[in-house]
């Protein structure tokens, strides 16, 4: 029976094509748009810690002066993650943050390149399940005691070395020579969790190298730095000293029990700190006073996905909502042309569940394809923002679920739009029309 209805229904669409292919419009240009930010949404919104969000934390510190910041800092200062990396309760931990160095290596055939760098401990690749293709991290002991070693991309030991095993070898940064200890499988998770406040969907950095050695090179911050105060920067040495924030801080806590000892420890350490004249915006308590957000929280407080994209998704169903009551309207002139050739029908014996079943067979259709032209609208958008608006690939790709949610979508919007004028028809009564004919 369905095969008949699906049979009668092409017959109708094509009966009435200029009503059909307006309806289709109207559906496809809602959906386009709809599909569009909610795929940006999406994509933007997704959270790449899966099963392990609760289990990264990112730590945070009240570590402001009176009348200064109203939120917490994303960022520590160097001081306090020197001492927070020095906490040995703390078994998983690591700081983190990202600049740019000159890299050539070995062959003079291949020219320097200016890469971004980022600046970590060897728990960074535990905490974030950093796979590795050759080698792997470097020694926590290199955490302690400052010694030149890299760990490097697939792409770039593609690049310098042909892909073949490097480990071993040396590449030059800022004409330092770094000795390679690990090389990493292409890794870009998107939004990039471990540093969303410094453009969340770049790519990630294919060079790591040891934070120890950042007093002896004294590194250019790529990223955020804040200050609540006026510190002159004279030297590298007053930076490291003062009381700026720009170093991400990172703990792999596997139960709600080393959460709430870590944040225990954490409280101790603002009391003594405020004992030594830091910290002395004194509004929140020392328990108060200390922040650890999982990955989920993290996104959120970092504001990866901007207010104006939920905004604009609102917008976009709005606009379907629209697009539904102009179906509506087109799909009840549509109806009701045809009402004769119903009554007709129901004379001979079809019944109201007969007629109203093959009209939504019917508006299923037109909305199953109006489906598909708007997730070609959809698709052609996205790549639009991708080369004309310089949008990251990341964000204006195509999600693969889209193309299974974009026709349940389109099908359930004609279908609602549908039931008025299905039911409208089906009422009608067949002595009208045949004492008409």
């Amino acid at each position: 029976m369905f095969l008949y209805y699906c049979d009668l229904a092409w017959r109708s669409i094509k009966k009435t094509p200029m009503l059909s292919l307006l309806m289709i419009l109207a559906i496809s240009i809602g959906i386009g748009i709809t599909i569009t930010t909610l795929n940006v949404y999406k994509t933007m919104s997704y959270n790449p810690a899966g099963e392990r969000s609760e289990q990264i934390n990112s730590v945070q510190l009240w570590s402001q002066g009176l009348d200064s910041w109203d939120d917490f800092q994303s960022n520590l200062t160097y001081t306090d993650v020197i001492n927070l990396r020095n906490n040995n309760e703390l078994a998983i931990k690591a700081a983190s943050f990202r600049t740019g160095l000159a890299m050539q290596s070995e062959d003079p055939e291949i020219q320097p390149v200016l890469k971004g760098v980022r600046v970590t401990d060897s728990d960074f690749f535990t905490i974030f399940e950093v796979p590795f293709l050759y080698g792997d991290r470097w020694d926590k002991s290199v955490d302690a005691q400052p010694t030149y070693q890299v760990v490097i991309g697939e792409k770039l030991n593609q690049s310098f070395f042909d892909g073949v095993n490097s480990v071993g070898k040396t590449i030059y940064l800022n004409r330092k020579p770094y000795q390679i200890v690990g090389v990493i499988k292409d890794w870009n998770p998107q939004p990039k969790y471990y540093d969303p406040t410094n453009e969340p969907f770049s790519d990630a950095e294919e060079i790591y190298i040891p934070f120890s050695i950042t007093p002896l090179e004294e590194f250019d911050v790529w990223g955020n730095t804040s200050g609540w105060k006026f510190e002159p920067m004279v030297t590298y040495q007053d930076r490291l000293n003062s009381e700026k924030t720009w170093i991400h801080f990172w703990a792999l806590l596997k139960t709600d029990a080393e959460k709430q000892q870590y944040k225990s420890w954490l409280s101790q350490y603002v009391e003594q700190q405020r004992s030594f004249g830091r910290f002395t915006d004194t509004a929140k308590t020392p328990a108060e006073a200390v922040q650890i957000s999982d990955i989920e929280k993290w996104l959120v407080d970092s504001e990866v996905v901007p207010r104006d994209n939920k905004i604009l998704v609102g917008l976009s169903v709005l606009f379907l909502t629209v697009c539904l009551v102009n179906i509506l309207g087109l799909l009840l002139t549509k109806f009701l042309k045809r009402a004769p050739e119903v009554g007709v029908r129901r004379a001979i014996g079809a019944s109201r569940r007969q007629i109203f079943s093959q009209y939504m067979v019917e508006v299923g259709i037109i909305g199953f394809i109006g489906g598909v032209v708007g997730l070609l609208w959809a698709w052609g958008a996205l790549t639009l923002l991708e080369s004309q608006f310089n949008v990251d690939a990341s964000v204006a790709g195509l999600d693969s679920t889209m193309w299974i949610i974009t026709p349940l979508i389109a099908i359930s919007t004609a279908v609602l739009a549908g039931v008025y004028p299905a039911w409208v028809v089906c009422r009608t009564k067949p002595s009208v029309y045949l004492k008409a004919q």
